[in-house]
């Protein structure tokens, strides 16, 4: 590409007024003209904060990535954005998926920009950027944020989440005090980075390498690392390569792309939230991906990472056991290996040469944790539009289970309630939350592994069947029914639902039933009122005049639609 075809030509190249100014507005930050003209401009798009532990080290890697592209010729611009906290934000960082999506999304395309290397990890934060970019279809290079240090207690090596929810637990059930559980505070996240379990972190990551929009190998990378600096370093070179060849986004966020990342969620057994979070990238990149398709290709992948929470192991342990790239290789088979990745002309090349280290923590085809893949979608008079399980998370005697239902209306109710022993809850009940999805969150919360009663817990047990129309922690566990569609909310079956009624959950046949009779069911539908909405002025306003179902990827309606959108004139 020659310098005058570069996008950020316009604003820097031409003879007219707003190029002047452009170029002395370029002086007033410090730069000389030898520095950026002629050079393509490439933005690091970095999601940095003080609030979010996942990122506090994305601000040193930033300069690790601008290291690369001023040694490759380019001139890069950091661009901070919205930063998506999972630990600390309310209701629910999914609320704000859309807006860092249209953050990244108006940003690339109203500035002086030729390319992108983003920036994130923490679980929303990689959907929103690639989202973005995808919708812009610049140039672009992912660079995952990478799993934190495994936790410690004692003599125990602890997963963060997955850990959390399973002392939390011990401690209700009377087995740990107060004392264990301020060292568990002590020992459970030591190290910057995203949680070092199979959770939506980690899932999201493995899925951007695996769409090919990432140097091979890393997504698991642990933060601290200095291979992690390194590869921030050779990412920032390669998107300058990227930008001269005019290699764009939708050169590598194909069809063939997207199914061999399900495939890859699917045989690492992530989590529940790459579902909604792949389906929204496909549209993004033109590409109807839908829970069917989950489905099928659930049915010809094993499992083949025993990673928590569905495994023994960490993400640490996954990275030196030989990382995505061993993991995919054992897949050549259903892998489409002739698409073109950011670093490779094929995965085929991307994956030559590729090893297991390990096979305890990366299996064999022929002793997989699974021989399925790790999510299941269902179907039946409860969720017409579908409804997902991890059931290699579960416990393997509910997964064909009937029992009678106890509704919570919404989480602040259950959370005051669930304890009470009025209640009457057994092992063998259905839990039942609604009001918990895309609109009735909103944002549709993780509150979808919902607590069992402590005095159940008392008696040893740990699992039940729950279902929600709310999503579910990553690092979680559980036999538990998520993104139930239509939601409650906005009057989905589960709306109609009565603590008593039977539901039937049968994860083989694919099947999710509530034993009424269809002519109860519509006189309590008539009965239904709408909930008023959430939000009667600002961004949640929008939110909820703009968002879908989970099924369809809970983009935004005006997001999601397909249409021209021009580049700004910069003359």
């Amino acid at each position: 590409m020659r310098p005058e075809e570069l996008r950020s030509h316009q604003w820097y190249g031409t003879d007219g007024l707003r190029s002047f100014s452009h170029r002395a507005r370029t002086r007033q930050l410090g730069y000389l003209p030898e520095e950026h003209l002629g050079k393509p401009v490439i933005a690091v798009l970095n999601t940095w904060s003080d609030i979010n532990p996942c990122h506090a080290h994305l601000r040193d890697r930033a300069q690790a990535v601008k290291r690369g592209v001023w040694q490759t010729g380019g001139f890069p611009l950091e661009f901070p954005v919205a930063t998506l906290s999972e630990t600390f934000q309310k209701p629910t960082p999914m609320l704000y998926r859309n807006l860092l999506a249209m953050e990244t999304e108006e940003l690339l395309r109203s500035y002086p920009v030729d390319g992108a290397v983003l920036m994130g990890g923490c679980d929303k934060s990689t959907p929103a950027l690639l989202m973005g970019a995808a919708s812009v279809d610049l140039p672009a290079v992912f660079v995952p944020a990478g799993p934190m240090l495994p936790g410690h207690w004692r003599d125990q090596v602890l997963g963060s989440g997955t850990d959390m929810w399973k002392y939390w637990d011990d401690r209700r059930a009377g087995l740990i005090g107060d004392c264990e559980l301020a060292e568990l505070e002590a020992g459970l996240a030591r190290s910057p980075g995203h949680c070092m379990t199979m959770g939506t972190a980690s899932t999201l990551t493995a899925a951007a390498e695996a769409l090919g929009v990432t140097l091979p190998g890393a997504s698991s990378i642990p933060a601290v690392d200095s291979g992690h600096d390194r590869m921030a370093a050779a990412s920032g070179m390669r998107i300058v390569d990227l930008v001269r060849r005019d290699l764009r986004l939708s050169r590598f966020l194909t069809r063939e792309a997207y199914e061999d990342a399900v495939a890859t969620v699917l045989t690492l057994g992530g989590s529940t939230n790459a579902v909604i979070h792949l389906i929204a990238m496909a549209g993004r990149s033109g590409v109807r991906l839908t829970l069917d398709d989950f489905d099928r290709i659930a049915r010809t992948v094993p499992v083949l990472a025993d990673l928590r929470p569905g495994g023994r192991y960490l993400m640490e342990d996954f990275h030196f056991a030989g990382g995505l790239p061993a993991l995919l290789a054992r897949l050549d088979d259903v892998l489409h290996l002739e698409r073109p990745t950011v670093a490779h002309g094929t995965l085929r090349e991307q994956l030559a040469g590729a090893r297991v280290h390990d096979p305890a923590v990366i299996r064999a085809r022929d002793e997989p944790l699974a021989q399925e893949g790790g999510l299941a979608v269902l179907r039946g008079n409860l969720c017409p539009d579908g409804a997902v399980i991890k059931h290699i998370a579960a416990d393997p005697r509910l997964l064909k289970h009937t029992g009678p239902a106890v509704v919570f209306d919404d989480y602040r109710t259950m959370q005051r309630t669930i304890d009470d022993p009025a209640l009457g809850i057994t092992p063998g009940h259905v839990l039942v939350l609604r009001n918990a999805g895309p609109l009735g969150g909103p944002g549709m919360p993780e509150y979808g592994m919902l607590p069992i009663p402590d005095h159940l817990l008392k008696r040893g047990v740990r699992d039940m069947v729950r279902i929600s129309d709310a999503r579910m922690s990553g690092t979680s566990y559980g036999t538990c029914v998520l993104h139930i569609a239509p939601e409650s909310h906005v009057g989905g079956p589960l709306a109609l639902v009565r603590t008593g009624d039977p539901i039937t959950l049968d994860v083989e046949a694919r099947s999710l039933r509530l034993g009424v009779p269809d002519e109860e069911l519509a006189r309590r539908r008539a009965a239904w009122t709408p909930p008023p909405a959430r939000y009667e002025r600002g961004y949640g306003a929008l939110y909820g005049e703009q968002i879908t179902q989970a099924d369809t990827g809970c983009d935004f309606a005006f997001l999601a639609r397909s249409g021209n959108v021009p580049d700004p004139y910069a003359g």
